[in-house]
């Protein structure tokens, strides 16, 4: 029994200091790609539609999505984001199984930092 409690114990300890890997996209500022990538994974069309400040657009159904991180080091911190959360948690999902290890998924995506914005 005592063995179990200390499991549990550190598995909950485990879990509270790991790295969020998600923030809601309007918490998201200019400052935090200072040491990071930013990346729309949307289509060149909604991109081209408006796209957040300093993005780089990597459409998630291009066949060749994983081939163009390949100039990322595994290291870096990305944040991605698309219009509404969906296709961002499958890039990020698909970047982790390529090794990268810091890949934040802002929440909400485009949709709701246009609308938490001002015209």
């Amino acid at each position: 029994m005592k063995s179990i409690t200390s499991v549990l114990i550190l598995f909950i300890l485990t879990l509270g200091c790991a790295q969020s890997t998600s923030k809601p996209i309007t918490e998201f500022s200019q400052n935090d790609i200072e040491n990071g990538i930013l990346v729309d994974v949307r289509t060149p069309e909604e991109y081209n539609a408006g796209h957040l400040e300093n993005a780089m657009n990597i459409d998630w159904f291009d066949e060749t999505f994983a081939q163009q991180f390949k100039k990322i080091a595994k290291d870096e911190t990305i944040y991605v984001y698309c219009k509404m959360g969906g296709r961002s948690a499958k890039a990020q999902e698909k970047l982790k199984t390529l090794g990268y290890t810091k890949v934040i998924n802002l929440e909400g995506g485009y949709d709701a930092w246009k609308e938490a914005t001002p015209d």
